[in-house]
């Protein structure tokens, strides 16, 4: 592997962790704990929300991040219906 590759798996496992104990996190917070570059930090985002185990909601510049499939099949069924009162 490449070292871009490397640092992604890195941060995917880093952010899997955890977002698994804490459920939910900021864009901005990821990056410092895990002092990720902005590249790295949204490809692994996107490596994860490929995967369905996140959702993202923009947040200004910044991402709300939420853990599991809960939150994914929420997100699923309110994109679904848009006009669905919650």
């Amino acid at each position: 592997m490449n070292p871009l590759q490397d640092n992604l798996t890195d941060a995917v496992k880093q952010m899997t962790d955890f977002l698994t104990a804490n459920h939910k996190a900021t864009a901005w917070q990821l990056k410092i704990k895990f002092r990720l570059s902005s590249s790295v930090l949204y490809l692994a985002l996107g490596q994860l929300l490929a995967e369905k185990k996140i959702t993202l909601e923009a947040d200004g510049i910044d991402y709300n991040i939420t853990w599991g499939a809960d939150a994914v099949a929420k997100q699923a069924a309110e994109n679904a219906n848009p006009f669905q009162p919650n």
